[in-house]
């Protein structure tokens, strides 16, 4: 990986039905590749299943730099690029075959039940510099 803060990666399977009418991935379906790889990052990286996760995405900014032409799979880099005391941010490269198709940025504000900011669990900075030493040592 490029980015030294992109330090796991996750293989996401396109399907026929990302396809848009001119035969490639639909420009959406960017955002939905995100959120597996997001996904898999916290079940691999913090151990926390779907129903574990309690934040909600803020923000997104996709910069699209080709299309992802047919079903296959995708590998996305990504990583928590920054923290603040109540929001993350995470960084993605995503890649079909040798190329980069698009890169991406979310953040993320960690919220109770009640949906009101609370602060980021002060361990997952800790998981998230050993994830990173791991790749390294890879």
């Amino acid at each position: 990986m490029d980015h030294p803060d992109l330090h796991y990666e996750s293989a996401v399977e396109v399907r026929y039905s990302d396809l848009d009418t001119f035969g490639h991935v639909n420009n959406a379906v960017y955002a939905t590749l995100c959120e597996e790889a997001r996904v898999d990052y916290f079940r691999d990286v913090f151990d926390l299943g779907v129903h574990d996760i309690s934040f909600v995405v803020a923000r997104m900014e996709l910069d699209y730099r080709k299309a992802i032409p047919d079903v296959g799979d995708v590998t996305i880099a990504v990583g928590i690029t920054g923290f603040g005391r109540t929001s993350f941010t995470m960084g993605y490269e995503l890649r079909y075959g040798d190329d980069v198709v698009a890169t991406a940025e979310t953040v993320q504000v960690a919220v109770d039940e009640a949906g009101e900011p609370i602060e980021v669990p002060t361990e997952w900075r800790d998981q998230v510099a050993a994830a990173r030493t791991r790749a390294d040592d890879a």
